[in-house]
Order: C-alpha cells, then structure tokens, then sequence
C-alpha cells in the first residue's frame, strides 16, 4: 500500500494537473470504485459534474480535492490505485475505473485500479478536512506536527514499536517501508515495547522518520511493481535508497550481518539481527 511519499507525489501532480480546472463529465466504470459513496454513482457523477477543483490536500495517505461547492472528492489509492492526468486522446487503460473529462478539453484525471481495492467517493462539507479522515494524526512533514506531543503519547501506547508507528491515529503516513527504514537508523527492533523506548530515543525515532520520509519524496517514492507511480505515471526511485526493507539475507551496510525477515502481522519485518537484536522475553 503506498505510503505518505507516494500519496504526496500523487497530491503535487494532482496540484499541477487539476487544481483550478471545472469538472464537465465524470463517466464510472466500475461501481466497486464508488463503493464507499453510499448514495450510489450517480449521485457521485451529480455532485461533481460543473464543480471546480480548488487545490489538492493529504492527510497521511488520503487524497482529498476541496470542490467550489464546498464538498471534497475524497480518495484512497488501496493497494494498486493510480491517478492519472492524461491527454484526453489518450487510450483507455485497462483497469480504467472512473474518468474525469475537464471543461477546457485538456488532459483529463483517470483512476486505475488493478484490484479495486481502493476508491473515490464525495464527501459532503469535507473541503477543510473530510469527516472520513478527521480521526488521523498528522504526519511527521506536517508543519504544525507537534513532536512532544507524539514522544509522550508513543511512551504510552503499551505495545511494541513498529506497531505504535503504524497507528494512523498517532503519527500518520508510516507504512512498513518506512516504520521498518526507521527503526534500522534508530538501532531498535520493532518488537522493543513502548514504554521501555526513552524520550530522547523517541525523539531520535522520529527524526529518522522524517529523514526517510523526506529522502524519498525527493526520489519519487518507492515503486516496487510500477503500481505506485506519480500522475503522469513515472515510478519512483527510493527502493534503491533501502537500507533494510526487502533485503533479507544481504549484509546490513552498518555491521554487515545479513538482513533478517520476520513474519509480523500478516506481512513481514526486515531488521538487522546485530544492530537491533530483539528485546529479552519477559521473566
């Protein structure tokens, strides 16, 4: 799932692509696509027809285009979901799941979606801040992200690191890529419990975050299967910019000892076994 550079990508070439422009049709494809509008396509074809798009925002890994009107066309990218801003002549994709045609005849906005497990819906009043995501956190490039705030509600979690760092309500935008990225720079396994993680070791946790975080929006993201790839479909840079996620079995570039892969939640953890050894079991 992409993760917060890979959503911001999408956000700046929504910005450059959409923003200011007036939607003249919308056609949907597929229905699953609008799955989470509960008053049905049409509705949502309705509510979007004539609008202007405002600019284009992010909270964590949610897109949302605050509309003239007030509401705000609200998405999720799920596992395989792109943006596209294309030329209107352009041929039709064949995951092409809903397309959005401009007044001024240029490039249009299409969503593609292999495996439909993402979606766009309107979310009525949501221009400010949609009330589907009001409950997630900021994340760590936010500017009014308030650091201490975070260092004492992580230390209060009660539960191992790396799922402190995946929790949306407390820091959003961090995905395994980045939470296991992190943890490698900070020395800590992700299995360490929250309490036992100093203040100053939190603060450290964090920079790296944002460090890493910041390092691959500059390279485009991360793009494993060209599935997560910017509006005009260039795919990123940063899995060679890896120091631990996805490289089990190569020597870790701080010690050497080759990279571990554990099993964590349904998916995996990649860690180095000398600089983050695992916590003692309690006695």
């Amino acid at each position: 799932m992409p993760e917060l550079p890979e959503v911001e990508v999408v956000r700046l070439g929504l910005e450059k692509g959409v923003a200011g422009r007036t939607i003249g049709a919308v056609d949907v494809h597929h229905p699953r696509a609008v799955r989470r509008h509960d008053a049905g396509p049409r509705d949502f074809v309705d509510l979007l027809a004539g609008r202007t798009v405002v600019a284009a925002r992010r909270r964590g890994k949610y897109l949302w285009l605050p509309l003239d009107s007030g509401d705000a066309l609200t998405g999720h990218l799920g596992m395989s979901g792109q943006l596209l801003v294309v030329p209107p002549d352009k041929p039709v994709e064949t995951h092409l799941r809903i397309r959005f045609a401009f007044t001024d005849g240029g490039r249009e906005l299409r969503f593609i979606d292999q495996r439909t497990f993402g979606g766009l819906l309107v979310v009525a009043g949501g221009a400010e801040l949609p009330s589907t995501i009001a409950h997630i956190a900021r994340d760590p490039l936010d500017p009014e992200f308030d650091d201490e705030l975070f260092v004492s509600r992580l230390r209060r979690k009660q539960s191992g690191v790396k799922r402190a760092l995946l929790d949306q309500t407390l820091v959003s935008g961090i995905g395994n890529i980045y939470a296991d990225e992190a943890l490698w720079r900070a020395q800590l396994h992700g299995g360490r419990a929250t309490e036992a993680v100093t203040g100053p070791k939190a603060r450290e946790l964090l920079g790296h975050a944002r460090d890493v975080l910041g390092e691959s929006l500059a390279q485009g993201g991360t793009s494993f299967d060209a599935l997560y790839v910017s509006t005009d479909g260039v795919s990123g840079l940063f899995e060679r910019s890896l120091n631990a996620y996805g490289r089990e079995g190569e020597p870790c570039y701080r010690c050497g000892t080759p990279i571990r892969r554990e099993a964590w939640m349904n998916r995996s953890s990649y860690s180095c076994p000398r600089c983050q050894p695992r916590p003692r079991a309690p006695r």
